[in-house]
Parts: structure tokens; C-alpha cells; sequence
């Protein structure tokens, strides 16, 4: 039953300390919190639309909602928009769905909610997706000639690997309960990209924070609007524990 659970568990992309049949799972790492910094937020709008959106939708999110991370509208039209795309419109995949289910077998799923749907015992959604577009490497065995060690025979190719360049995972064979299991210890660099592997993670904690506020765009002003309820229901309790105790001290 056990091994069951972990091998549905690695079809899902769920990674594990240690996957069934391969052993090639990896511990989810922590996303930054880049939910609150504009500037990020900014970069990951850019990094989304230029390199996620030609195949994957936001059917949820309107151009025009950008202006909450602080863009203008002149700015979202002059860098975010291609053709004769709207700014009042949602945001859509270029790709069209039948060739997307040619190719991948699949038709890529819209990402508005992808940050609140992929949490996990691992972790949070942000954390998985900040794993999984790190994790890449070349597997020539493939149809798209990549794999994925948080998401093993991912159909998805690396659309950033021009800017991360091409790494090939290390493993040390070790015995787990009396079985030879293949355990993840680092990467090595075969080709450089674009970024250093510094600057790689740092963009992608931007798409992956852009990610996450697009799941939910008004949560910081919950937050915020929370923390000030709950200041005013400390408040008024206090002022009426006072009253109480006012109204009933000539009681006997």
C-alpha cells in the first residue's frame, strides 16, 4: 500500500524525501515571499507573459488588473501585449488547443489558480512551483527532450532553459530498507545560461511570486483589512469588559 501511495504521489508531481520506482524524488525548497515587493511582482508579470503564456492561459486575470502591481496602463499596452489583444481582456494562450494536445498529449491547464492548487504535504503551491521550474534536466528518452525531478516524465518542456541553461541532476545509490534507491545530492552545470544560477533562481521566485498573487490578487488587502478588524474587535471587547464591570458593580 505503501509503495502505491508513492507512486501515485509521483504521477501527480507531488515529490516526496524518497519516490518508488526510481527513488529520484526531491524535498520541496522554500519559495521567497515576494508577494508584497511590486518590483518583483513587475518582473514576473513580464517573465509570465513572455514565456508561459504562449501555451498556458489565465482565463481568470484581465490585462488591466496589472495596474495593482503598479503598472500603467500605457505600460501594460506598450510591453505586455501582443497583436490586437485588449487590455480590458483575459489573459489567453496563443497556442491553438488542438496542435497544444498534438504535441503534448495534453492541453496545457490554465495557470490563474496554479499557486493555490499545487500545495502539498511538501509544502505550499509557491514552493512546489519554485521546485519544479528549477528542477529541469536534459532526458533524451523524452518526446520534448526533458524531465523533471519534482515532476517526473513531465510533458511540459523547459521554456527557460535559455535563461537557466542545462544541468544534469547527481545521484548516490544508497540502501532504503533493504533496497538500492537512487537519492538526489546536487546539480552539475553541463551548459551556462543566459543568467547565473544566482540570477535564475531570483527570476524565478519573481514568476513564482507573480504566480501566487495572481491566484488571489486581493489578499494583501485581506490581510491588511484583517488585521484591522481584529485590532478593533480587541479594542471594543476591552471598552466592553469595562461597561460590564461599570453597569453590574452596584449589584450585590
Amino acid at each position: 500500500m505503501k509503495k502505491l501511495i508513492l507512486i501515485l504521489a509521483a504521477a501527480m508531481g507531488f515529490a516526496t524525501g524518497a519516490q518508488a520506482a526510481g527513488g529520484e524524488g526531491i524535498v520541496w525548497d522554500k519559495a521567497p515571499n515576494n508577494i508584497n515587493d511590486l518590483q518583483s511582482l513587475q518582473h514576473g508579470a513580464k517573465l509570465f507573459v513572455n514565456y508561459c503564456l504562449n501555451c498556458h492561459s489565465a482565463a481568470f486575470m484581465r490585462f488591466n488588473r496589472l495596474t495593482d502591481i503598479g503598472l500603467s496602463e500605457q505600460q501594460i499596452k506598450d510591453n505586455l501585449l501582443f497583436g490586437t489583444t485588449k487590455i480590458g481582456e483575459t489573459m489567453k494562450a496563443a497556442i491553438d488547443p488542438r496542435q497544444a494536445k498534438e504535441w503534448f498529449g495534453a492541453n496545457p491547464p490554465d495557470l490563474t489558480l496554479i499557486a493555490r492548487s499545487r500545495s502539498g504535504h511538501g509544502g505550499t503551491g509557491a514552493d512546489y512551483l519554485y521546485t519544479y521550474l528549477r528542477t529541469y534536466y536534459r532526458d533524451p528518452t523524452k518526446a520534448t527532450g526533458w524531465n523533471n525531478l519534482a515532476f517526473p516524465n513531465v510533458a511540459m518542456p523547459h521554456v527557460l532553459w535559455e535563461l537557466q541553461g542545462v544541468r544534469e541532476p547527481q545521484f548516490d545509490t544508497e540502501s532504503v530498507h533493504g533496497h538500492e534507491m537512487k537519492v538526489f545530492k546536487g546539480w552539475k552545470q553541463v551548459s551556462p545560461g543566459a543568467l547565473t544560477p544566482l540570477q535564475y533562481d531570483q527570476a524565478v521566485g519573481d514568476l513564482v511570486g507573480y504566480l501566487q498573487w495572481m491566484s488571489e490578487p486581493a489578499q494583501s488587502t485581506r490581510v491588511r483589512v484583517g488585521v484591522w478588524v481584529l485590532l478593533f474587535l480587541g479594542a471594543f471587547t476591552a471598552i466592553a469588559w469595562r461597561l460590564n464591570a461599570a453597569f453590574w458593580k452596584d449589584v450585590h
